[in-house]
Parts: structure tokens; C-alpha cells; sequence
């Protein structure tokens, strides 16, 4: 029984989609937008919630989880001293925007991006 055993395991081995994740979330926070399928943005999405709640701390110990957790160092400063700070006041970072299929196998594909917080200010 798989009681309390959460995620998606997106039919890869741990090391394959260990790696995917990462490269998901690396382009997801360097181009701050990723159209992908719907399956892997779902499973991305809370890793990536997490990974700006632990920046916007700011601390060295935050500061070396964000650098394991993706795969460029760049992004990782990006996040910590730009994306993070934006979001202080806010609690949901990111929104997923359906597209429809995808033309070559009908996989349901997604807008993965992060919430702009300068038009969500703007608006309250």
C-alpha cells in the first residue's frame, strides 16, 4: 500500500526525474515562465512554492538549499536576491494557465509562470 507517499513519479526512475525537476526549475526561475505538460507542472509547482518561501528567508542556510536545488548558480542568485523579495507579502508565487493538446500526442499542455507582483499590487 502506498499510504502517505506522496508525488508523481511521471513513469522515470528517481535519479531521471530528480533531474528533470531541476531543469524545470531552473528555466522555470530564469525565464520565469515554462510551457510544459500539465502532468509536470503539477508535480514541479509545489517544489518550486517551496523553493521561494525558503528564498524569501534569506539566511545562508536557505541561501545553500536554493543553490542544491537548482542547476545554475546564476539562477540561484537571481532567485534569492530578485524573485524572492518581490514576494514578501504574498503567499501563492506561482499560476499554471491551460493551452490545450499538444499536436503530437495529444498531451494536455500547460503555461507554468510565476505571479507578476507588480500588476498583483497594482490590482489591490
Amino acid at each position: 500500500m502506498r499510504h502517505q507517499v506522496g508525488g508523481r513519479r511521471l513513469s522515470r526512475s528517481t535519479g531521471a526525474r530528480q533531474a528533470l525537476f531541476k531543469s524545470l526549475l531552473t528555466e522555470l526561475f530564469r525565464n520565469e515562465r515554462i510551457e510544459t505538460t500539465e502532468a509536470k507542472a503539477k508535480a514541479v509547482r509545489s517544489q518550486a512554492e517551496k523553493l521561494i518561501s525558503c528564498a524569501r528567508r534569506g539566511d545562508l542556510a536557505s541561501r545553500r538549499a536554493v543553490y542544491a536545488a537548482l542547476s545554475s548558480e546564476d539562477v540561484a542568485k537571481k532567485l534569492v536576491e530578485e524573485i524572492a523579495p518581490d514576494y514578501k507579502n504574498r503567499s501563492g508565487y506561482t499560476r499554471l494557465y491551460k493551452l490545450g493538446p499538444r499536436h503530437g500526442d495529444n498531451a494536455p499542455m500547460v503555461l507554468l509562470e510565476l505571479v507578476d507582483v507588480e500588476k498583483a499590487d497594482a490590482k489591490a
